[in-house]
C-alpha cells in the first residue's frame, strides 16, 4: 500500500487542483481508493500495516467530504495557499450582506407564525440556495485566477457562504420540526 499522507486531496484523487471538480470523477476515484485501501483486505496483514489501512481510509473519507462541497473545498484550497479562513480576529463583514442576513433571519423567525409555515420554508430554502449557487460560480471565477487579490476576495466569499450553509442547516431542522 503506497502512502498517501504526503499527497494533498486533489492529488490522493488524481485530481487538478482547482476549485472545479467533477463529481462524477471523484465519486469514482473515491470507491477505487477505498476498495483499495479497505481496512478488511489487511485482516491477515501486521498491526502496523491494518493501524496505516484505518489511518489511510479514515485521509480518504475526509479528502472526500472536503472535496465534494463546495464550501470546505474552498477552505482547503485557500488552506493550500496559507490562507486560514477562521481568523476570530477578522470580524469585518460586508454590510449589505450583513443585512441580507438579518432579514433572512427575520424571516425566519416569522416562520411558525405564518399561514403556511411550509410554504414560507421553501421559499425561504430557495433564496438561500440561490445564493449560495450565485457565491460557488463567483468562487469558481475567484479560484481560476489564482492570484492573491482573487484568493482574499474567494476567503470573503467562503465567510458568506458559512453564514449562509448555517442559515439553511436552521431552516432545514424547522422544516423537520414541522414535518
Amino acid at each position: 500500500m503506497e502512502s498517501t499522507f504526503s499527497q494533498n486531496y486533489f492529488e490522493l484523487f488524481g485530481l487538478p487542483v482547482s476549485f472545479e471538480v467533477d463529481s462524477n470523477t471523484l465519486s469514482e476515484h473515491y470507491r477505487e481508493l477505498q476498495r483499495a485501501s479497505h481496512p478488511d483486505k489487511f485482516a491477515n496483514a501486521t498491526d502496523q500495516e491494518r493501524r496505516l489501512a484505518v489511518q489511510q481510509a479514515a485521509q480518504i473519507n475526509e479528502a472526500f467530504r472536503v472535496l465534494k462541497s463546495p464550501l470546505e473545498r474552498g477552505k482547503y484550497l485557500l488552506s493550500l495557499q496559507g490562507i486560514n479562513l477562521d481568523e476570530e480576529t477578522d470580524t469585518s463583514m460586508d454590510p449589505q450582506f450583513l443585512m441580507q442576513q438579518m432579514e433572512l433571519r427575520e424571516s425566519l423567525e416569522e416562520v411558525l407564525d405564518a399561514k403556511d409555515p411550509l410554504g414560507k420554508l421553501a421559499s425561504l430554502l430557495q433564496e438561500i440556495e440561490k445564493s449560495m449557487n450565485d457565491m460557488i460560480a463567483e468562487l469558481s471565477v475567484l479560484f481560476a485566477k489564482a492570484n492573491d487579490e482573487a484568493y482574499k476576495q474567494a476567503r470573503d466569499t467562503l465567510r458568506k457562504m458559512q453564514f449562509m450553509h448555517k442559515l439553511r442547516d436552521e431552516v432545514e431542522e424547522i422544516e423537520e420540526d414541522l414535518i
